[in-house]
């Protein structure tokens, strides 16, 4: 933020942003540290030990999702050591600073430091901690939101500096995953093309410093890939070319029926329902001043951003995540409806819909870990990770798969860690269990951030082959003997790439490890 913003400051302002820097970074942490959804919860873990250890995606590692949160992840992993704490604290940062962002929101829009820190509390609470650990939806989520609060503050403020900052925080969120930046951007292109003639504020260099924060961040990308020679065909394919095909597919089998559409985001409709009504009285009003007009198109903006939102949300396929559109929504309509309206029975409308909304998906996301798949677990039964490795210590261990023995999954995965450190031959590890390489004293490269049917392509898909050359140059380039599959059927992702498997032998270490002995094999 500007330095005159600051200034500005006040000792309750700061008072307020204190609160918020403990409550959202403590509230996260709790839930970071609180049960465990492999294939999500350590989603980064591994990969932000990759980049610590030289490695980098697209060029050493197959990866589909986006780049920038594992090598955030590194950083936090550089400055604090591989642990559990450096991994939570990188969320947690995030969600702290998404709650500012939202506080300062709620400020510039006129509503008084109660109210902006009440529902800035509520953004920190619905926000990050549902995952808790970084994870690809949150980062690309959050950073689009951010981008949509630079957008209005820049309409409101006519500063330049926010519509330099507006490519780069787009950018991050397409950088950590593809989707709700690149249909955000298409949005907010069109809707600059139709304010800046509908406004006439030629006085304003929007273009001119939009273009400059776009240059700067496409610089700043170029000098990164060609410095650590990441290939762009790599990046093309993996990114952008095949990613598309799962989109494609997404978009034709979308369901729209009342349930998927309308039904589970009920609470942010509810929410747009003061925004809808504003629009209306001011369109009634025939838009009469250039005030009345940038306020009708901000509404018009925020509006359509939520529904983008919740558009992305359903081609995710994950669980729901942007619940926090809720207080942001319901802070928006508050300072709206107090300039516009002035009724204290919508108000009343509004703070209720708040209220009540944080407190059930909290109870349903955080409490209950629903992203997670936690929600018929026991927490009362989890034990400290601390028994599996010193570097996870406070984790509260429990899983979906061993809710009932949790020390059960930790013994199997003891012996799973001891058998693969015993392994002098090279090695890779195909699991939802990411963190194996990361807590091994010798470095073990895999050639994938991570194993399911988005990230590996299918036979049938066109680039396939190319996966496939990628996948089997790494076994041979790193002279792997040894493939180590943990937890679920994992064989699959390995064996639909091989022709013949008459040369793997193939043996069950305990119920979670197989393992395939490729010595004999040439591929």
């Amino acid at each position: 933020m500007q330095k005159k913003l600051i200034q500005n400051l006040n000792k309750k302002h700061l008072v307020h942003l204190l609160i918020l820097f403990f409550f959202s970074i403590f509230f996260n942490f709790y839930y970071g540290y609180r049960g465990v959804f492999p294939i999500d919860t350590f989603f980064h873990f591994d990969a932000g030990n990759n980049i610590l250890n030289g490695n980098h995606p697209f060029k050493d590692y197959w990866s589909v999702t986006g780049p920038i949160v594992d090598y955030i992840q590194s950083f936090f992993f550089f400055i604090f050591g591989t642990n559990w704490f450096g991994y939570v604290l990188h969320s947690s940062i995030i969600n702290f600073i998404f709650s500012i962002f939202a506080y300062l929101f709620f400020i510039k829009l006129g509503l008084n430091n109660f109210l902006s820190i009440l529902y800035a509390l509520g953004v920190a609470i619905l926000a990050y901690p549902s995952a808790g650990t970084p994870f690809v939806d949150h980062h690309a989520f959050i950073f689009s939101v951010l981008a949509l609060f630079t957008f209005i503050f820049g309409l409101l403020t006519k500063k330049n500096f926010y519509w330099f900052l507006l490519p780069v925080f787009l950018t991050i969120s397409f950088l950590s995953k593809q989707t709700t930046s690149v249909y955000l951007s298409l949005f907010f292109l069109l809707f600059f093309s139709f304010y800046y003639f509908f406004i006439n504020e030629k006085k304003v260099n929007y273009i001119k410093y939009s273009i400059f924060g776009i240059l700067f961040t496409f610089l700043f990308l170029s000098i990164f890939v060609l410095i650590n020679k990441i290939p762009l065909e790599n990046f093309l394919i993996q990114y952008i070319f095949y990613p598309s095909t799962i989109g494609e597919q997404r978009i034709i089998n979308l369901d729209l029926g009342f349930k998927n559409l309308i039904s589970q985001f009920k609470y942010i409709y509810i929410s747009l329902i003061p925004i809808i009504l504003i629009a209306f009285k001011l369109s009634k009003n025939k838009l009469s001043t250039n005030v009345q007009k940038k306020d009708f198109l901000i509404l018009i903006l925020f509006f359509c951003s939520v529904i983008l939102f919740i558009f992305s949300q359903l081609l995710t396929r994950n669980q729901i995540l942007i619940f926090s559109l809720i207080p942001i929504a319901s802070g928006f309509s508050h300072a709206y409806v107090k300039k516009y309206i002035k009724s204290k029975y919508l108000v009343y409308f509004t703070v209720i819909i708040f209220l009540f909304s944080t407190v059930k998906y909290h109870i349903r996301f955080n409490e209950n870990k629903k992203f997670m798949e936690l929600s018929s677990v026991d927490f009362q039964l989890s034990i400290n990770a601390s028994s599996l490795d010193k570097r996870l210590n406070g984790l509260n261990w429990i899983t979906p798969e061993y809710k009932n023995d949790p020390k059960k999954e930790i013994d199997l995965l003891l012996n799973i860690k001891q058998a693969i450190t015993n392994e002098k031959n090279e090695k890779i590890i195909i699991t939802d269990y990411q963190f194996f390489s990361a807590l091994d004293d010798n470095y073990i490269p895999s050639p994938n951030k991570w194993y399911d049917d988005q990230s590996v392509p299918e036979k049938n898909n066109k680039y396939f082959l190319t996966y496939k050359k990628f996948f089997l140059s790494h076994i041979s380039k790193n002279n792997v003997k040894k493939i180590f599959f943990v937890g679920g059927k994992k064989e699959i992702y390995f064996l639909r790439l091989i022709e013949d498997i008459s040369c793997i032998q193939k043996s069950k270490y305990n119920e979670l490890l197989i393992i395939y002995n490729i010595e004999d094999c040439n591929f």
